[in-house]
């Protein structure tokens, strides 16, 4: 059996659809009842957290397979290395961890805490796959949806970097193929990206096109973008962790375009303009206001 933590997360319930999708036999780990609730139907739920190890010895009874991600937030490395350790004790044969491009090379903020991650499970004993996924194309309804609404813009610290993006559902997909061959991939550390490298002016042209209404992306500096995230609520820390991971991106770095992904599924990596179009109706004026005409 697999056990599939995060399931209420962005890559989690990636995973999740797509082992069900491939009639693994899976249980779905929750932080709390109410996410539980909401499991797909034949799916068994288990409530657990990271930071609470009798917790994690009963969500791990039985299992030999987990899926291993945690919520980009500066007790990963600790949370997730108490995972690593049940995972042990457990007898767990394989551990797919989802880290992120970059760990290993960028020593800054979310790439560094993946790379102690990374370090404690190829040390562990377990038998072990690494993914580290480029930058999802969700996060471009998630966090540039809102302004392209009001503004018909969105805004960034990013200049021309240009980064292949991937859709997490292919994210899941790679997870659920692992499952399904765990010996074959023991040992692997697989970069994911998407079919396209682009930039955030090129993003802003895709959308444009496709929901037929004029986007711009606009350029400003760090402490502009570091004081709207943190007038928006969110908190320094991962205003900073953001800003770092930019950094990173205007390497050059994270757009390489390759087969990994394609190779892992069988199938080409979803496409940018394939994502745009099934969510365009996030980028209309009125979508979160579902009454207005």
């Amino acid at each position: 059996m697999i056990l599939i933590s995060g399931a209420s997360g962005n890559a989690g319930g990636a995973v999740l659809h797509a082992a069900v999708a491939a009639s693994l036999t899976v249980r779905a780990m929750y932080r709390d009842r109410l996410d539980a609730a909401k499991a797909p139907r034949g799916v068994a739920a288990v409530v657990a957290d990271f930071g609470d190890r009798e917790s994690l010895v009963a969500a791990l009874n039985g299992i030999e397979l987990v899926y291993l991600v945690c919520g980009p937030i500066p007790q990963l490395v600790e949370l997730e290395s108490n995972m690593i350790d049940a995972c042990r004790a457990a007898g767990v044969r394989h551990v797919v961890l989802n880290s992120a491009l970059g760990a290993g090379r960028f020593p800054k903020s979310f790439p560094k805490w993946h790379e102690e991650v990374e370090q404690k499970l190829q040390a562990s004993g377990l038998g072990y796959t690494i993914l580290r996924p480029n930058g999802f194309m969700q996060n471009i309804v998630a966090y540039n949806a809102p302004t392209i609404r009001t503004d018909h813009a969105f805004y960034a610290a990013m200049g021309d970097a240009r980064v292949s993006l991937i859709d997490v559902r292919d994210v899941g997909a790679a997870a659920a193929a692992i499952f399904g061959e765990p010996g074959r991939h023991n040992g692997q550390t697989y970069e994911l990206n998407g079919p396209h490298a682009v930039t955030n002016a090129e993003i802003a042209a895709h959308i444009s096109r496709i929901i037929g209404r004029e986007v711009a992306y606009i350029d400003i500096p760090e402490e502009n973008q570091r004081q709207a995230m943190l007038g928006a609520g969110m908190p320094a820390w991962q205003a900073g962790a953001i800003l770092e991971l930019q950094e990173y991106y205007r390497t050059g770095a994270c757009a390489d375009v390759d087969g990994v992904v394609a190779a892992l599924l069988g199938r080409p990596p979803r496409t940018l303009d394939a994502y745009l179009d099934e969510n365009k109706a996030e980028f209309a004026a009125d979508a979160q206001n579902p009454g207005v005409k």
